[in-house]
Parts: structure tokens; sequence; C-alpha cells
């Protein structure tokens, strides 16, 4: 176990030995410049303006409602204690305990965060009656308590509410204890004796928090580090786990290994390196902060080589305290893509930073999700009030991630999706409403026909199927499914809410389903004739393609749809220069080589133990030249990046992760003639995308 005890700024002596947190030796030992401290303090004077940290009187209020949390369930075990017949002196024993987790417990939550809480209660109250049904009884009676939302069937069971105005997120754990001592050690392993899988899944949000906080060189720097990378994600739109990006634990996961990599650096210095690393990256090798643990109590852990599915995830994050598990499962090649992209934008700002060519406020900017693509996917929610819209978007959104793999699936990839993580709201509707967008742009580098369109009927379908299993609908919930572009956009998802020639609304130009308990049957309204003479008309495509040149960007001549708008990508590795991918894929195709036997030869022990034989150079030169923040240079980084994934590429082989096959027969409407798709060659109800069309 490392010890929490972070190093100091100042440089340690070249003759001491390097100390190793993590699975390898750090990259650089370098402290920070002048300059680099000048920097860090930059940067915490914009967070702090940026209303990113709570007042005394916030802090203050939040540790009023847990204790009130604290003593409402200690009376709810009490209770249950009494009734189930226990002596006096048990019932005067009973108690629950509440341990925070997420951002709370790693001192990085912010004005309007919510508090992510466990409750530890003795093993005769249980889950699925006591917790979901007596509790939220008595939750659901007191007056602070809002916006109450039991969610049983969730992957980690939680109950949601807001207490006082502050939003908590409640789990349960059950342990094998009849007393719940007072000074329960939630890191102990024997927590998890005689407990069921959700049980561990909610006790492991804690054990991952405080293992972080253990397994960081200096607490304050990570906390500054990630409370900045969390509020550049939310604003370049890539902070979600439900959607597929990263949610709050896998960003203190990432932060908290490149504070491993660099001991000594300030916050400035972190995020610079943040981006530095991970946009060399060779995903799918995990991101681990210790070793694997062993299967000491039958728990399945992640293991690519035992467990199948594991090979399939695209880009481990692995949590660090028993059993060890993927943290970021949801991410997809479509948001691993985006999140790729957005890497190299923070590499090149943090780039112009370091040079003094640009501030803090630049690596801030939003991202302009709704001026990035031609094509977009509309998802409107419905319900006939608040309450109903609360239970019925949270379905939805955690399927919408499902809807990206399946048209990804059903059109070979060729159609590639960009979810986002904001809703919207039309406060113009009479009914409650949300509203969900997903940009869409022909794949990069195939072969483009004029014409060209998607079908893509048979993925809402499918989407429509799984959202109407919704177990507690009601009438007035509903859902519509559009394919919008980008001049039909709507108004209200533009911030200063300016309007457009013509706000989007369910017209004949604009096929859509609607999605329905009453019926189940999706339609479209789809004037085909009509969209087929805008195509065929030449004087109306040519001036709207003289407006659309203005507005593209300057490279246009390399991009494979002249409607296309956002950036071109290559792999996962964008942002790399030339010769750091050349030598980073030797070394692959070197180590592929020399383990052609696969998975079958590595031993258990290949998990997690990560080589450190070019890492200790990589410190040296930082060694050399304590006095520069820029001494770990990008011949290093890219050398220690290559040594941290070299003995895990018997376990990673490229061959290993496997695409998402095409389970249906459902997919690419291709050019039939002259460029126009023949209407009679798709049955209706359906879904076609024109990516030759202009927004």
């Amino acid at each position: 176990m490392v010890s929490s005890e972070g190093l100091c700024g100042s440089q340690a002596p070249i003759a001491a030995p390097v100390t190793q947190y993590g699975v390898t030796k750090p990259i650089s030992m370098a402290g920070p410049t002048a300059a680099d401290i000048q920097r860090s303090r930059d940067l915490e004077k914009f967070l702090v303006q940026a209303g990113l940290y709570e007042s005394k009187e916030e802090a203050s209020k939040r540790e009023e409602v847990l204790g009130q949390i604290q003593e409402i369930v200690t009376n709810w075990v009490k209770q249950l204690t009494r009734l189930r017949g226990y002596t006096d002196q048990m019932v005067e024993d009973a108690k629950a305990v509440i341990f925070t987790f997420g951002s709370y417990r790693l001192g990085v939550h912010g004005p309007g965060s919510d508090i992510d809480a466990l409750c530890v209660g003795p093993s005769y109250v249980s889950r699925e009656e006591d917790f979901f049904f007596v509790l939220h009884n008595i939750l659901a009676e007191r007056e602070e308590v809002t916006e109450l939302q039991p969610v049983p069937d969730a992957h980690v069971p939680v109950l949601r509410f807001k207490f006082s105005g502050i939003p908590i997120d409640l789990l349960y754990a059950s342990i094998s204890h009849l007393v719940v001592p007072h000074d329960l050690d939630i890191s102990d392993i024997s927590v998890l004796y005689n407990v069921d899988e959700p049980t561990v899944r909610s006790l492991n949000g804690c054990r991952v928090a405080d293992q972080i906080l253990k397994l960081v060189p200096n607490v304050e720097h990570f906390r500054t580090t990630l409370r900045c990378l969390k509020f550049w994600a939310k604003r370049r739109g890539v902070y979600s786990n439900v959607t597929g990006f990263l949610g709050g634990v896998n960003w203190a996961l990432l932060v908290a290994r490149i504070c491993q990599l660099y001991p000594n650096a300030a916050p400035s210095m972190l995020v610079s390196r943040f981006f530095r690393v991970f946009t060399q990256w060779r995903w799918p090798n995990p991101v681990m902060l210790c070793a694997i643990e062993e299967d000491r109590l039958g728990f399945s852990v992640w293991d690519p080589r035992k467990n199948p599915r594991d090979r399939t995830h695209h880009m481990p994050i692995i949590t660090p305290a028993y059993p060890c598990m993927n943290s970021s499962y949801n991410v997809s090649t479509s948001t691993l893509r985006v999140m790729m992209e957005q890497f190299q934008y923070g590499n090149n700002v943090c780039e112009n930073i370091e040079l003094n060519k640009a501030k803090w406020s630049a690596l801030f900017e939003p991202y302009l999700f709704f001026q990035s693509y031609t094509n977009y996917l509309q998802v409107d929610i419905l319900a006939a009030d608040a309450d109903d819209l609360r239970s019925w978007k949270g379905w939805v959104e955690s399927r919408l991630r499902q809807l990206t793999l399946m048209i990804e699936r059903d059109t070979y990839g060729k159609l590639q999706c960009h979810p986002y993580a904001q809703d919207y709201v039309d406060a113009s509707k009479p009914c409650a409403h949300c509203a969900f967008f997903m940009g869409l742009q022909r794949k990069h580098g195939e072969i483009v026909q004029e014409g060209q369109q998607f079908d893509i009927r048979g993925s809402v379908d499918e989407f429509r199927h799984s959202i109407s299993m919704y177990m507690f609908w009601k009438p007035g919930m509903e859902i519509y499914v559009s394919h919008v572009r980008r001049k039909q956009l709507p108004a209200y998802v533009y911030p200063d809410g300016c309007k457009r020639s013509r706000n989007l609304h369910l017209t004949p130009q604009q096929p859509s389903y609607k999605i329905s308990r009453n019926n189940g049957v999706a339609y479209q309204a789809e004037s085909g004739e009509k969209c087929l003479k805008r195509k065929k008309d030449p004087d109306g495509e040519n001036s709207e393609q003289s407006r659309l040149d203005k507005r593209r960007s300057p490279d246009r001549n390399q991009s494979v749809s002249p409607e296309i708008v956002s950036r071109k990508l290559g792999s996962a590795c964008t942002g790399c220069s030339t010769s750091d991918l050349d030598e980073m894929n030797r070394l692959a195709e070197a180590n592929t080589s020399s383990n052609s036997s696969g998975i079958s030869s590595c031993s258990h022990e290949d998990i997690g133990n990560e080589s450190t034989a070019g890492s200790s150079e990589g410190s040296n030169v930082g060694d050399d030249n304590p006095s520069s923040s820029q001494s770990d240079s990008s011949d290093d980084l890219k050398s220690s990046v290559e040594d941290e994934h070299a003995d895990q590429n018997k376990v990673f082989q490229d061959g290993l992760l496997k695409d998402l096959e095409p389970k249906t027969v459902v997919g690419v409407v291709l050019k039939s003639m002259n460029g126009v798709v023949d209407s009679e060659s798709v049955q209706n109800p359906v879904i076609r995308l024109s990516l030759a069309s202009t927004a």
C-alpha cells in the first residue's frame, strides 16, 4: 500500500531512490518552476471566479443535512429492530452508519453538487423491502424531502431526493453484522463477507474513494487538478457516464494516475501532462492505480483473459479496490472518438498556455455542438407533469447509449453518432418536456457516393421496443425521435434563444417517430416527394452550397463529405506526432509477434504489472534539470507511455478487442440511380438520413 503522504514540491536529491506510486515508476520527479507556480495560482484564481468552490455557509448546511439523514436512518433501523422482536438491548444498540463517496468524499464538490451517500445497515434490514419501501415512506413524510425518486432496478440501486434543497443519492448496503459498529472500517475486506453483488457495488463507491486518496502523492494538488478537469469535461460535453462518456469516478482515476506519474508537479503542470499523456494513450490498455487484487472472495474481477465481455471494453479505467472493475464500461467507439478529439483540443490549448500564448479561459471554451454537425437526431421526451418527466426522462436517458450502439451496428459503422450529454427544455410546450440531441456524420475515410442514405428504421424500432418496457409508464409519457438538420434546430438549444427562420415542429419535412404506450407503433410523416424535388433542383442546391461555403472550415478540400464540418479524426491516438505513432506502433508489432500465443500464454500476474524499464529513464531526465518543468519532454513521455503499455500488450493485443457485430440485416440504403434513393425500395415507417443534403 502506498502512503497517502505526498512528496513536497521541492526537488528530491538525484541520488535518492525514486519513490514509486502505482504500478510504474514516475515519468518525471521534476518540481514546478516559478512560471509553473504562477500558472497554478492563475488557474486556482480562475476556478474560484468560475464559482466552483462553495461558501462556508453552504458547507455547514451540507454537514447539517448529513447529520439529519444519519438521525433518520438510525431511528429507522431501531424501529425495524423493535418490530422484529429483538431485545431492548439490541434496539438500543441498533444503528445505521452514513458514509459519503464521490465528489463530496474526494473534496471536489461545488455549489449545487449532489452528495453521494451510503447507508450501511445490519444484516436483518433488507434493501428491497425495508430501504425502498419503509425508509422511502419515512422520507416522503418529511417536509424537507422533495423530488423523492426510488431507482431499485438500477445497476447500483439508489434512492434519489432533495433534502432542504440539497440533492442526495442514497445507496444501501446490508452487511453481515447484527450490530453495525460506529467505527466501521469500510476499506476492510471483511465488509464484503456474505453479501450480494448489488451490495458490493454499493460498498465499492466508498472503498474506491478512500483508496484514491491513499494512492495519490499530494491530495491538494490532486483535488485542484480534478476540479479543473471536471469543469473542463462539462464545458466540452464529455462529462456523462450514462451517455457513454466519463463520470466523476472515471475522471478521478485518470487524474490520480497522472498525479502518480508526476508526483512533484504543481496543478498547472498536472493539467498539461494529463492531456499530453492521454492523447498518446493506446486504448484499450487499462489505466490502473495499483495492481489488480486476486479473486479472494469469489467476486468477478476485471480480467479479459477469463471474461470475454471484458475484451470488448474500449477504454478500461480500473477501480483500485477489490473487486477491481472497469468503471468506464459504458464508453463506446463513438464516445471514445469524441473524447480523444477533446483531449487533443486540451493538449493544444495547454501548449499555448505554457508558451504564454493563451490564458486558462481558452481551455474552458464551451464546445459548439450545434455548429459541429449538419445532421442531428432529436429525442423529445414528454410527460404529464414534472414528477412523471423526472422518472420517464431517467429511463429514456439511461437507454440513449443503446440507441447510439444500435445505429452504428445497423449501419456497419458507416454512420457515426455523437450523443450530447446536456438536455434541453422547450418552455413553450404545455406539458413537461425535455430533449436530447445526437450529432450524425459519415465515418471519415469511407468512400462517398452522391445521394447515399442510411436507413435506421430498425435501430429506432429496436430502441422504441426497449423504451416501451418501462414498468412505471403513465399516460402522457411519450417520446419522439426525429432527424433534423442544423437549420431546423429549435431556438431553445441556443444560449441566447436566437430564433431560427423555422422552428422545429413535427412537420411533413421532418421524419419522425412517435412512441407511446397507447399504440406501441412508430410512424413516419415524411413527404419523400418534396424532399426529392428539393434535391433535384440545381439552382436551390447551388445557392445553398454557396451559402455553406462561407461557413465551412478552411480544410474543406480534405473533408470526406462537403457538409460534414466537424473535425476529422484519425485513430484513437489523434494528436500524437507521426514519430510518436510510428514508434508506438512498432512497439506494438514487436510485442504482438513475440507474444503470438495470445491470451492463453499470459499468467495471472500479467494484469496490472506494467513495465518499468523505460520509466526510470524518464524520471532521470527530469532529475537532470529540476529547475525546468519542461524537462519531461515529448520523447520522454512517449517512451514512458510505451513502457506503461508494453507488458500489458500480451493481454490486450490489437486483435483482442472485437467490434460490435451487426445483428440484423437492416443497414445501409445506398445510391440506386442518378444519386437518388428509390423510395419504393424502403418500406415505411423509416427514418432516412441523406448526408449529401446541406443545412
